[in-house]
């Protein structure tokens, strides 16, 4: 049960000595051969711990079949931002979502339930990460940059991508649970995917949120231009569509408050995603229509220049 490992995960990670291998004996703990790894990735500002798992499909690429490959990515600043905050900062939710979502698929196969495509799934955990300015509330920075993390993420393997960030201290989105972003591919700002719309009134019984995206938001950091925050960022690394999962407040909650997670909305995150997944490998939810993007690239030429930091 997703929520199980929601409050497991989050017992382990809110610790100062929280470590990527304390998240993979979890895993492990579940099936002792999951494919994944953890290793440190070190930055200008410390370093933080990545974790990679990879959960084969029974048609995937894995077994040398046409599945796609999903990814899943949990993104954050940091875990903690100790020692100037005590305890596990809202800022965290993305990497708990994320390798809950990993417990729970492994979960299911030791129930005999298969997803028909490849999963990766990619977080980083870092109890310390430092805090930086930003208005109106502040930024949990990264002892490691977007680019460092991008590279380590975003790989040729995967067709399409999920980034679950917390996305509280803004004015853009002012309700509490989850909202999705439109899709987002080589610099162009897509139409919302019906096809992800319809999973998330089914796993939330509710009507959809969407959140709104600018040009700024979905620009690589390090080009002194506003951004939402780094829930976008994939999308700069990758040719293939990214669509935005944020964890969202009614107010503004700054990413590194402590005390400001709900687990209920991680949990309906979380099984939205899982759905997504399920469906992805199905070749059954579409992240943007081909024909449309075909016809607006040739209308209006390629926007890859997005994805680099300009002609400075």
């Amino acid at each position: 049960m997703l929520l199980k490992h929601l409050i497991e995960l989050y017992d382990i990670l809110d610790s100062k000595y929280v470590d990527g291998e304390a998240a993979l004996q979890y895993l492990r703990n579940i099936n002792p051969d999951v494919d994944a790894e953890t290793y440190p990735l070190t930055g200008d500002k410390g370093l933080t711990h990545m974790v990679k798992v990879r959960i084969p499909g029974t048609n995937g690429k894995k077994a040398g079949k046409d599945a796609p490959t999903i990814g899943l990515l949990g993104r954050l600043g940091g875990l903690g931002a100790r020692p100037e905050m005590i305890g596990f900062v809202s800022d965290g939710d993305g990497a708990l979502v994320a390798l809950a979502i990993a417990a729970e698929l492994l979960q299911m196969q030791k129930k005999g339930d298969y997803l028909e495509g490849d999963v990766f799934i990619s977080t980083h955990v870092c109890p310390d990460a430092p805090t930086s300015p930003h208005k109106p509330v502040p930024f949990m920075g990264s002892p490691v940059n977007m680019a460092q993390v991008n590279r380590e993420e975003v790989s040729n393997e995967l067709d399409a991508i999920l980034s679950v960030d917390t996305t509280k201290g803004n004015r853009i989105f002012n309700k509490r649970g989850f909202a999705i972003s439109p899709t987002v591919k080589e610099g162009y700002i897509l139409k919302v995917s019906d096809d992800l719309l319809d999973i998330m009134e089914i796993t939330t019984g509710q009507l959809p949120n969407v959140f709104a995206l600018s040009t700024q938001d979905i620009t690589p950091y390090g080009n002194d231009v506003y951004h939402l925050n780094s829930i976008l960022q994939p999308c700069t690394a990758t040719s293939v569509p990214v669509v935005g999962v944020a964890i969202t407040a009614e107010t503004m909650v700054p990413g590194c408050a402590t005390g400001a997670s709900h687990i209920n909305d991680l949990e309906e995150a979380g099984r939205f995603m899982i759905e997504v997944a399920k469906a992805f490998g199905r070749k059954q939810c579409k992240f943007y229509d081909e024909e449309e993007y075909d016809r607006i690239t040739k209308l209006y030429g390629s926007m890859k220049h997005i994805q680099t930091l300009g002609m400075e």
